[in-house]
């Protein structure tokens, strides 16, 4: 009986922490699917975290002291953060809210394999060493991740920076807080205290500032969708900044490529409306049937982007702004 509440003080704070947030997306695009198997890519990082540490301390002959303090916020925070740049290299992470979820997700599995791994290595514990774990550590394991994912998200949306540069100040920002976690500056009853009080604070101004931005984006970004379908459709070029655009465009390459680029504007533009029409939709609480000929377009727009090549689509680029949120609104439809 006694284990079953040092359990449950261990596990289910983080647990009940990461759905509660989950529930303040009102567009809740990462699905509970989603959130179960990111949450088993933390207790993979966690057991992965293990071995790491076990090969370190044996090879450098490390203390504990030194290993909690100096050497853990960096290894941990760098797996931990591993998904989150995987899935925002494939686009697969929209706003800044879907990167905090993710990161949330991975550090609740990471910290649920821990705290388990402890329940069964230290043996006479008080019920206060785990409701710190619980409340405290575990709840600093998922805030870390998903700093770390906010920070990286919003300088991937704002900053030209190139390569893997975006994830290095997320990183450093949740090995320092990690590290000074670690120092036990505080008593551990304090800081578990202050963990709880800030993080749901800070989680909950970000996510409504996300959704503020998503909201933005999607009215911009439908009207100017639309705008440039018009164009293209119908034929004509207009005198707007986006019309010239297009004429610049059929002046540089060759007849046929030019029709290749307008049928590739037509499908992406298509697909696009598309996309944020679904997202409109399930903010309202509705899911729409499979449409029969996304797949057509995908496989359409698949050989167009083959027949248009590089120079192709750097030409295209200012007017589609294919990146971040407007690539990854198409894995809406797939």
């Amino acid at each position: 009986m006694y284990l079953l509440v040092e359990f449950s003080v261990a596990v289910l704070p983080i647990i009940v922490f990461l759905f509660s947030m989950w529930m303040l997306d009102s567009f809740q695009l990462i699905g509970f699917k989603e959130i179960l198997l990111t949450i088993f890519y933390g207790f993979i990082i966690a057991g992965l975290t293990v071995l790491i540490h076990n090969q370190l301390v044996q090879f450098f002959e490390l203390d504990k002291r030194t290993l909690s303090q100096l050497i853990a916020p960096f290894t941990e925070e760098s797996l931990k953060l591993l998904p989150v740049i995987i899935l925002m290299k494939k686009h697969q992470v929209g706003f800044m809210i879907d990167a905090a979820i993710y990161g949330l997700c991975i550090g609740a599995g990471f910290a649920i394999i821990e705290n388990i791994y402890y329940l069964n290595s230290i043996e006479n514990a008080s019920i206060i060493i785990w409701i710190v774990r619980g409340f405290g550590t575990a709840v600093m394991h998922a805030g870390t991740t998903a700093i770390a994912a906010i920070i990286s998200k919003d300088i991937i949306d704002t900053k030209n920076w190139s390569g893997y540069l975006p994830f290095l100040p997320g990183l450093l920002a949740a090995a320092l807080i990690h590290g000074l976690f670690n120092l036990f500056i505080l008593p551990p009853t304090t800081s578990a205290l202050i963990i709880i009080l800030i993080l749901p604070a800070l989680f909950y101004s970000v996510f409504k500032k996300s959704e503020e931005h998503t909201r933005n984006w999607l009215g911009t970004g439908l009207d100017s969708d639309m705008d440039l379908l018009q164009i293209v459709m119908s034929g004509e070029i207009s005198d707007s900044k986006i019309g010239i655009y297009v004429k610049s465009i059929q002046e540089k390459f060759e007849p046929i490529t030019v029709g290749d680029i307008i049928c590739y504007l037509r499908v992406y533009l298509e697909l696009s409306i598309k996309a944020k029409g679904v997202l409109i939709m399930k903010e309202s609480g509705i899911d729409l049937p499979p449409d029969p000929v996304i797949e057509a377009q995908f496989e359409e727009l698949k050989y167009l982007d083959k027949q248009i090549g590089t120079m192709g689509k750097i030409a295209i680029q200012p007017l589609l702004n294919t990146k971040s949120a407007d690539l990854w609104q198409l894995s809406l439809i797939k």
